[in-house]
């Protein structure tokens, strides 16, 4: 399977973008922890999902755009799939604790498996694991740094 991929100019620095004709696989912080794996299958390459998930992106920095219309197809383990589906459900504005998290996923106990599995979210922003917090409030882990994390919260108003 061939991975397209393309690199953006964005508010939070510069994000890599890659997608396959299934759906996006990453989108990436260049200093991120848990990068996706690349291999030969890689190419830096135009292809129409890139495009979409750009401009979706944009409008999303503009304050335009709450929900994102794109399909996706991360690469993980089914607990993680679980997790980052999950994470799609918290709304816009609005955050969620890991135990919070937890509990949606039907395993309250799961709490530092939940947090790592959401470290491991290969599709930052898209799928909103920036939106997860400690069960105190505070700003916690996150691959594109806490002042990134702390960025995206103002912007969808969930911080002053």
């Amino acid at each position: 399977m061939t991975i397209f991929h393309q690199t953006i100019d964005s508010p939070v620095g510069r994000l890599l973008i890659a997608t396959s004709d299934e759906g996006l696989h990453a989108i990436e912080f260049p200093q991120g922890r848990h990068l996706v794996k690349r291999d030969a299958h890689w190419q830096e390459s135009p292809h129409p999902l890139l495009s979409e998930a750009a401009r979706q992106l944009g409008e999303y920095f503009a304050g335009q755009r709450h929900v994102f219309d794109l399909p996706l197809a991360p690469q993980g383990t089914d607990f993680q799939q679980r997790v980052w589906q999950a994470l799609r459900t918290i709304p816009y504005g609005q955050t969620r604790s890991y135990a919070q998290l937890a509990a949606a996923i039907g395993q309250p106990k799961a709490m530092r498996a939940v947090g790592a599995a959401n470290g491991r979210n290969p599709l930052s922003i898209v799928v909103p694991c920036h939106r997860v917090i400690g069960a105190d409030g505070a700003l916690v882990g996150f691959g594109g740094g806490l002042p990134v994390k702390t960025f995206l919260l103002r912007l969808e108003g969930a911080l002053p």
